[in-house]
C-alpha cells in the first residue's frame, strides 16, 4: 500500500492505514506491506519516518502569518528531512484568509536552523502544498539573511526592499549539504513562474498575481546570481511552493526529482518485486497525476516490474486509456462509491469500504495471496 496523503482529509499514513484494514475484512491472513509516501508536499516526513525510522523532532515554528504552530521533522544519524508545509503549507490556512501576498515561508527556515543546530550535514526539503507566495525570503531571514526592509511580511512586500545581506544566511548552511525535493519544475518567474501558476490556487486574484509578479522579479534582480555565477531564478524547480525552492537554491541547495528520490530512498522496488498487487492512491487522480506525482511514480515502478498497479482517489478525473497508458491496471473513484458528502464526512470509513471492493475484485485473482 504506496498511497499519497489525501490532500485535506488523510495523511499518506493514515490512507495506507486505511486500505490496509479494507484489505484485511476480506483477506484477513494476507501479507499486506505499508509504504506511504509523497512526493515532497504533505506526508513526506510521515511516510518517510514510517520506512526510515529514526527521530521525529517537534518544535514551534511560525505560521504564515507570522503565528506559532507545531511542526516536525525527521532526524536519523546527521540527516534531516524537511516538509515545509508543515510551516507554510495552505492547510494552515483558511478559506477565507487566503492570500498569498502576506504569507510567508520564516518557518521553514527555523526547522532548517534547527535541524543545523541540531547537528544535520545534509538537510533534504520536500516543497508542495504551500500556502506562500514569497521566494524563500521568509525562510531566509529566518537563517539569518539582513535587508532594509522585513523578509517575513510575504511576496508583496518584497518590491519594498532596497538592500539584501545574504551572507548571515550562506555563513548557517555553510558546509551543508542542502537538496530540494519537488517534481515542479517551473521557473520563478513568467507564465511558467510561481505566481501565475499556482498563485491563483493559494488564493490571488489576477490583480494580485501580477503585484506578486512584479515583487518577485524585483526581489529575484536584487539577489543577483549565485557565488558559482547560476541565476537560480530560470533554474528548474525555482517557482515550487511560491518560489521557495528559488530560495534554497540561492544559497546553495541542488535540486532533485521529488517521488524518484523518495522510492529510491524507501527501496520501494524492493516491495514491489515481493508483492502481487501495487495499491496507491491520492485525493484525486487526474492528468496532474500522470506528472511527476506518487501515483505516477508507482506505476510506473509497478509496471517495469510486471506487478498489476491499482489506484484508489477521492475522485477519479481519468479515462481507461490514459490509466492504462500509465500503468494503472484500474482505479476506483470514492466519490462514486458514497458520494462526495460521505466521503468527505468520513474519508477513513469510505477508503477503508473501498478497499475492501478492491480486495473483492483483486485478491481472488489467479496467483494472488489468499486466505480461503
Amino acid at each position: 500500500m504506496s498511497p499519497d496523503c489525501f490532500t485535506g482529509t488523510l495523511s499518506a499514513v493514515e490512507a495506507a492505514t486505511a486500505i490496509r484494514a479494507g484489505w484485511l475484512q476480506v483477506h484477513p491472513a494476507d501479507d499486506v506491506v505499508l509504504a506511504p509516501l509523497s512526493d515532497g508536499g504533505p506526508g513526506f516526513v510521515g511516510g518517510l519516518h514510517e520506512v526510515l525510522g529514526g527521530e521525529l523532532i517537534s518544535i514551534i515554528v511560525s505560521d504564515p502569518f507570522g503565528g506559532k504552530t507545531p511542526a516536525q521533522y525527521l532526524l536519523r544519524d546527521k540527516q534531516a528531512w524537511i516538509e515545509s508545509a508543515q510551516a507554510c503549507g495552505l492547510h494552515l490556512i483558511a478559506p477565507a484568509d487566503r492570500d498569498p501576498r502576506i504569507t510567508t515561508t520564516f518557518g521553514v527556515g527555523e526547522l532548517i536552523a534547527d535541524a543545523i543546530n541540531r547537528g544535520a550535514t545534509k538537510i533534504v526539503v520536500g516543497l508542495g502544498g504551500s500556502g506562500t507566495n514569497d521566494a524563500g525570503a521568509g525562510m531566509l531571514a529566518a537563517l539569518g539573511a539582513i535587508s532594509d526592509a522585513r523578509l517575513d511580511s510575504g511576496g508583496a512586500a518584497l518590491k519594498q526592499l532596497a538592500t539584501l545581506d545574504l551572507t548571515p544566511a550562506l555563513s548557517k548552511v555553510a558546509g551543508i549539504e542542502l537538496i530540494v525535493a519537488s517534481d515542479v519544475d517551473n521557473p520563478l518567474l513568467g507564465l511558467r513562474g510561481a505566481s501565475a501558476v499556482f498563485g491563483p490556487q493559494k488564493g490571488a486574484d489576477d490583480f494580485a498575481v501580477m503585484e506578486l509578479e512584479g515583487a518577485l522579479e524585483h526581489f529575484s534582480k536584487l539577489c543577483g546570481r549565485r557565488t558559482d555565477g547560476k541565476d537560480p531564478a530560470v533554474a528548474l524547480g525555482a517557482g515550487a511552493a511560491g518560489g521557495l525552492g528559488f530560495g534554497l537554491l540561492l544559497i546553495g541547495a541542488t535540486r532533485v526529482a521529488g517521488i524518484e528520490t523518495v522510492l529510491e530512498i524507501v527501496n520501494l522496488d524492493l516491495e514491489i518485486d515481493k508483492a502481487d498487487l501495487v495499491i496507491t492512491g491520492e485525493g484525486r487522480l487526474d492528468d496532474q497525476s500522470l506528472h511527476g506525482k506518487v501515483i505516477a511514480g508507482v506505476a510506473k515502478h509497478a509496471s517495469q516490474l510486471g506487478k498489476p498497479c491499482v489506484v484508489i482517489a477521492g475522485e477519479v478525473r481519468l479515462g481507461k486509456r490514459e490509466c492504462a497508458n500509465a500503468g494503472i491496471d484500474s482505479a476506483y473513484s470514492m466519490t462514486e462509491f458514497a458520494g462526495l458528502e460521505r466521503s468527505l464526512a468520513n474519508p477513513t470509513q469510505v477508503l477503508t469500504e473501498v478497499s475492501a471492493r478492491v480486495a473483492q475484485s483483486w485478491g481472488r485473482r489467479p496467483g494472488f495471496a489468499e486466505s480461503d
